[in-house]
């Protein structure tokens, strides 16, 4: 396989499906679309839509239902960025080397651009109740997305990391990984469990989903803060090291480089191995983890 070619292919799939989801004409809110088609269409990778997909493929239930999904988590996932770089929170102008939804927009524009994402993300998923043959698989996996993207599961994570930044918390390592766990892997873990669901796994292979989800994005975070010291604007498209330059406390303030390095392969071989025990195997799946963790942008 051509990894590269195919994860090229694969993300463009996504495009196409945002800029169909995206594109009804909203009349005098046209405007708030704008603002949010421009925060969903920045550049992103369309690894969370794709990691839906690929953990689908594990198991055998053909799904109707899965592009709706995909689409409402890419959703959540594009305003959760609008909202985190607006000033109130991390104050960025630049993303993915190009201005952020609010230093476009304005924030009053960019707080609705937000609020008009997750709300449209879960319009979204509701139409797989159109398409499908099973509405307790549907419901299952539409509770998964709204536990995973609120107060326990992003947003919370979120709401503790504003905390201890703004507030002073005492950061620990048992809320440093809370904070990773759920303000970076509870989409991830979103992610892997409906394209498990969605896929006829059963519970417990959906708890594994869940454990692999978080190991990738505990690993993800790690591996950002790894770059915020040894990454590059050119690279990242944003610029690093920020959270020094905030006096922010990471996993590598905290354990320092080496075990950051360290811990991102531990968490990643956890993750690695339990996708080897579920279903029939999917070598791009694989790699697309390997792809996650091990990135330099």
């Amino acid at each position: 396989m051509n990894f590269s070619n195919d994860l090229a292919v694969k993300a463009e799939k996504i495009n196409n499906l945002m800029e169909e989801v995206l594109s009804p004409d909203t009349g005098y809110a046209e405007y708030l679309m704008d603002a949010m088609r421009y925060s969903v269409n920045g550049g992103g990778k369309r690894l969370r839509p794709m990691l839906m997909e690929e953990t689908c493929k594990l198991f055998d239930r053909k799904s109707e239902e899965l592009k709706y999904f995909m689409a409402a988590l890419e959703l959540i996932h594009s305003y959760s960025l609008v909202h985190d770089d607006m000033p109130c929170i991390d104050n960025d102008e630049y993303r993915r080397g190009r201005k952020t939804t609010h230093a476009v927009y304005g924030e009053t524009t960019a707080l609705l651009a937000g609020d008009g994402l997750l709300n449209y993300a879960y319009e979204t998923a509701a139409k797989a109740f159109d398409v499908t043959n099973d509405a307790a698989l549907c419901g299952k996996a539409l509770k998964v997305l709204s536990k995973k993207a609120g107060i326990f599961g992003m947003v919370g994570g979120q709401a503790a990391d504003v905390e201890t930044e703004k507030n002073g918390a005492l950061l620990s390592k048992d809320r440093l990984l809370y904070i990773h766990e759920n303000k970076t892997g509870a989409l991830i873990e979103a992610a892997m469990m409906i394209g498990g669901i969605l896929g006829g796994a059963g519970d417990d292979e959906i708890k594994k989903l869940e454990e692999a989800g978080s190991s990738i994005g505990i690993a993800f975070q790690i591996r950002d803060d790894i770059l915020d010291v040894e990454g590059s604007f050119e690279e990242l498209g944003k610029p690093i090291g920020s959270d020094a330059e905030n006096s922010k406390e990471t996993y590598v303030t905290l354990f320092g480089m080496d075990k950051a390095k360290e811990d991102v392969k531990t968490y990643s071989d956890k993750a690695l191995s339990i996708i080897g025990t579920l279903g029939k195997g999917n070598e791009f799946l694989v790699k697309l983890v390997e792809s996650l963790v091990l990135r330099t942008k």
